[in-house]
């Protein structure tokens, strides 16, 4: 691969700013910010992992050991909220923030200064968040999904409210800056279709986030219009319908769930035809089934309902779309194994994060087809077998994507190389206790225990006690991943080459380990035959 070696990467007349407060607050590099995007995230984990802790320790045993029911819905629902729009969304930005740039050979996002505001909303979003927990009345209480009429309850929900709407607005102004750099910014012979699956998947994503979060902005701004404007858009009291709630808020929720996992797509098909020593297999039919999913998400949200009495023409008709859309999914996890098939693998730790999530996410993709099936949803809904499955996909999912990028990223981001052997070590403690944690999870569903309940019957009291142990190992086995940070940040002695792995293809190779504080200030020229990806013209 040739690359026209005219950009000066050091440019050292104009480096990175002087002083801690210039740089990591006033900061217009997309590097700078999307490395306080992945940090504000690993810390928004802990804080809801902490969240997830006190859950499962109610749950350990039955009776009521440690609170009350209702400081146990409050965990449940800030446990949520800060686990998607905290720790997900925000990882997935920040590694969007870093990458794409390098990935399309633009010198920085497209709106430098608005990429700034869109992180620093969130940290005062989550202030005010987690301050309801202290304030009269209590936080959040009725689920992520605030369902009325139990949300109206809440004390203190209108601060909820303002920080669900500052981060939506983060999120818009991200996914905008992200549209315009991809789609202006490009280098010089770097058509759309020889973009890289992460830079397409980030893409897609972006212009859902445009369409959905609006829906939530205006379902959660008429529960603030109920409460304190004495309007009756969900009180049945009035003429209002709790119902239009759930249907607006899923319209926002069911493409949520593909912003929060096409990302993931996209870094597995980076890292898996790295560590194949192969092109990614089928690059047009892996696009193609991106954004046919992401168009099939917006017509699958009352799959969510099936037990709120939908007439049976609508149910028949979420029931089809919800199984389509598993089709595009399973072409994914096709191709990611048929560029595995016949390549010269080798077992680094984000490859073992890669086949992980491919194995994982796709018991979690195999669950959620069962609930698509209405009359065995009847039986599902509401139960812990939701709980199993939707943690199948967003944690052995999107988590695991997230930490499989940061282990592929870091050594270019930091330019040392972490530590092979503990990073294992954290994987394979992450991959026995993921599964411990939630798998016990489908049993205790299918025999019937509800989901959001405090307390339960003594005959769910072996699987709870399972579940809890896995869910403090996890959380402890993530204290490793920190280690391993930083120790590859701050002391390892090991240097990075430019191109850290030996397959790896792409425009952010090019570049020296750590990546200069500005790069590509003058354009790559990428040959017209040869393709930045690496994959075969297919």
């Amino acid at each position: 691969m040739s690359y026209a070696a005219t950009h000066d990467q050091h440019d050292d007349h104009h480096g990175a700013p002087k002083g801690f407060f210039q740089r990591w607050c006033m900061s217009t590099n997309h590097k700078d910010i999307g490395t306080l995007y992945l940090i504000f995230s690993l810390t928004m984990l802990f804080i809801g992992g902490s969240f997830a802790m006190l859950i499962r320790a109610e749950l350990f045993k039955p009776g009521m050991q440690l609170m009350q029911p209702y400081f146990f819905n409050e965990m449940t629902a800030m446990h949520a909220l800060v686990m998607i729009f905290g720790a997900i969304m925000p990882a997935f930005v920040g590694l969007g923030n870093w990458m794409i740039p390098l990935m399309v050979g633009a010198p920085d996002m497209a709106l430098p200064r608005m990429n700034n505001l869109s992180f620093w909303i969130l940290p005062f979003a989550f202030v005010l968040l987690l301050s309801t927990l202290f304030l009269p009345g209590g936080g959040p209480a009725g689920g992520w999904t605030m369902y009325p009429p139990l949300s109206l309850q809440s004390g203190s929900l209108a601060y909820a409210v303002f920080a669900i709407h500052l981060m939506g607005i983060s999120s818009i102004m991200g996914a905008i800056n992200i549209i315009a750099t991809i789609l202006n910014m490009r280098a010089p012979g770097m058509d759309l279709m020889k973009m890289p699956v992460f830079v397409w998947s980030w893409l897609i994503t972006a212009f859902l986030l445009i369409a959905v979060m609006p829906a939530l902005a205006g379902a959660v701004t008429m529960l603030l219009t109920d409460k304190y404007f004495g309007t009756n858009f969900f009180n049945p009291g009035g003429g209002g319908d709790p119902v239009l709630y759930q249907h607006i808020f899923w319209f926002f929720g069911h493409p949520e769930v593909y912003i929060m996992i096409l990302p993931a797509f996209g870094i597995i098909s980076e890292i898996v035809p790295t560590f194949a020593r192969k092109p990614i297999f089928g690059y047009k039919a892996m696009v193609f089934a991106i954004a046919c999913i992401a168009f099939l998400s917006f017509i699958v949200w009352a799959h969510h309902m099936f037990a709120v009495g939908l007439p049976l023409g609508a149910e028949v008709f979420f029931m089809y779309a919800t199984m389509l859309i598993s089709v595009p999914t399973g072409v994914k996890v096709f191709n990611w194994v048929a560029t595995m098939w016949g390549g010269s693998m080798t077992f680094e730790t984000p490859m073992l994060f890669a086949i992980a999530f491919i194995i994982l996410f796709t018991i979690g993709g195999f669950s959620g087809l069962m609930m698509a099936l209405v009359p065995a949803d009847f039986q599902y809904h509401d139960t812990y077998f939701i709980v199993a499955h939707f943690h199948y996909v967003l944690v052995t999912g999107a988590l695991f994507a997230i930490i499989g990028a940061a282990y592929y990223w870091m050594p270019k981001w930091t330019g040392n190389m972490y530590s092979e052997f503990w990073g294992k070590v954290h994987f394979w403690n992450s991959v026995i206790w993921v599964n411990v944690l939630f798998f016990p999870q489908h049993f205790l569903g299918l025999a019937g225990m509800p989901r959001r309940i405090p307390d339960y019957n003594v005959a769910f009291a072996n699987f709870n006690m399972i579940s809890s142990i896995g869910g403090f190992l996890f959380g402890a086995t993530q204290l490793i991943f920190v280690g391993v940070l930083i120790h590859c940040a701050f002391f390892s002695k090991k240097k990075a080459t430019d191109r850290v792995w030996e397959g790896a293809k792409g425009l952010e190779w090019t570049i020296p380990s750590p990546a200069p504080h500005h790069t590509f200030e003058v354009p790559p020229v990428i040959n017209d035959d040869e393709l930045a990806h690496g994959h075969v013209n297919d």
